[in-house]
């Protein structure tokens, strides 16, 4: 498959918070289910499939959809819902206060706990434990994005990781080397500061500046490297208010070097943009941009992520096919489908044509995937990096937490407040929503 097929995602794969949504859909938890069991006259099982994808990630859908009818003569399933992605929490909100909603719909990740307190989302521990892909299969980041308190309330649908793209022509006009496997975030500091050329307009780096999902998880990397975590274990306060200043003093560092290319607006277009047309040195992202920049044509080289510790860790931003309760017929074919879905043989075609990483193991080991990984540059280190990749805990706070946290980032690349300001009032705000009961 040739890499311009491959899905550009862009704001879709990593969407903005949607706090008003989170909070329109608590009161939608309570919302009656949908009795239609979908059985037809000729004993075929209907089932909507809400897909959020555009272009090829659409197309990439449909021809799996038309395999999966093949295979599975009994059960139709219909390509609906009408909206990408980023407006899927807020079409399902309404879905669920109406009681009209899709047997299965994609989730982002970020979204699941939210979306997983309503009754009528399926539990699909059982369904995962017995399906063809074994669960132990898995990456660690793809079973953990999809699990809530102990239970498994979706199907992994893509995986992804942050590591650093560089522009090699900028690396060689500075008389720079090209970093290595276990560098470290003083290296990354270093590095951006010898590459940035004002005069031409060239930075070192960039990083999102609006205070969304965007601008917080390239973070959290850091904040585990140094020992922290997102939530404490006593569960009501956050665990990085003292390694988060650390981590947020390197970012300050690089704003105040002017290395750093802050992106006013959502969605870091802006961002991709000042790399892609060659003034800028490197660039936090994940594969799906690798389409965009080869397109670009630049001349990049791929690295994991710098450390503290030497010890290599990322970031995994799973999506899920969250399952709905249409009734009996209906959610076993939904169960079926899903399952389908995470095979070895149809996950590595989607992973293929919209710039996912394999889900598990079986799916790497595919010679679709091998092939795929000879043929583009440095995509062989993004999946490498699922070793060591975490996700942002499923926690119904995370929205809030995330916003407190984004705002203080903000904070410190505007040179607005020091990190220890800034992780005081993050903490604050984020203590109020997880001592919420939930």
């Amino acid at each position: 498959m040739a890499l311009g097929q491959l899905h550009r995602t862009g704001l879709s794969r990593r969407s903005l918070l949607r706090v008003g949504a989170g909070v329109a859909l608590a009161t939608a938890l309570s919302a009656c289910g949908g009795t239609d069991d979908g059985v037809g006259a000729d004993g075929r099982v209907t089932i909507e499939l809400w897909h959020g994808q555009s272009d090829t990630g659409r197309e990439a859908v449909e021809a799996l959809v038309d395999m999966f009818h093949r295979a599975h003569p009994d059960i139709r399933v219909d390509l609906g819902g009408g909206v990408l992605a980023d407006a899927m929490l807020q079409k399902i909100t309404a879905a669920l206060a109406s009681g009209s909603y899709p047997d299965v719909a994609y989730i982002f990740g970020s979204d699941l706990a939210g979306v997983a307190r309503s009754p009528q989302v399926v539990d699909l521990t059982d369904t995962v434990r017995s399906a063809p892909t074994p669960w132990e299969n898995y990456w660690d980041s793809a079973r953990d994005g999809v699990t809530v308190r102990g239970h498994v309330r979706a199907s992994p649908a893509l995986l992804d990781a942050l590591a650093v793209v560089c522009n090699k022509k900028i690396f060689r006009d500075a008389g720079v080397p090209l970093p290595e496997p276990g560098w470290t975030w003083q290296d990354f500091q270093d590095t951006a500061a010898r590459l940035t050329d004002s005069g031409r307009g060239i930075f070192g780096t960039g990083w999102p500046g609006v205070g969304d999902e965007d601008t917080v998880w390239r973070l959290w990397p850091m904040v585990w490297d140094l020992g922290g975590d997102v939530v404490a274990p006593d569960g009501r306060n956050i665990g990085f208010r003292d390694v988060g200043a650390r981590a947020l003093g390197t970012v300050e560092a690089l704003a105040r070097a002017k290395s750093m290319y802050i992106d006013p607006k959502p969605g870091s277009e802006q961002m991709y943009q000042v790399f892609h047309s060659g003034r800028m040195g490197m660039v936090l992202t994940g594969p799906w941009q690798l389409p965009d920049i080869i397109q670009a044509q630049v001349d990049y080289h791929v690295v994991p992520l710098p450390s503290y510790s030497g010890r290599p860790i990322t970031i995994s931003g799973p999506d899920t096919w969250t399952v709905f309760d249409n009734g009996t017929a209906r959610v076993r074919a939904a169960r079926t489908f899903v399952s389908w879905l995470a095979q070895p043989e149809q996950d590595v075609q989607w992973d293929v044509r919209s710039g996912s990483l394999p889900l598990s193991r079986g799916s790497e080991g595919m010679p679709e995937w091998r092939n795929h990984t000879t043929e583009v540059e440095g995509l062989g280190v993004f999946t490498k990096a699922l070793e060591t990749a975490r996700v942002r805990p499923v926690h119904p706070a995370y929205p809030q937490i995330s916003m407190a946290l984004g705002e203080a980032i903000v904070s410190v690349l505007l040179g607005k407040s020091s990190p220890e300001r800034a992780l005081s009032r993050c903490a604050a705000a984020a203590k109020a929503a997880l001592v919420i009961p939930r």
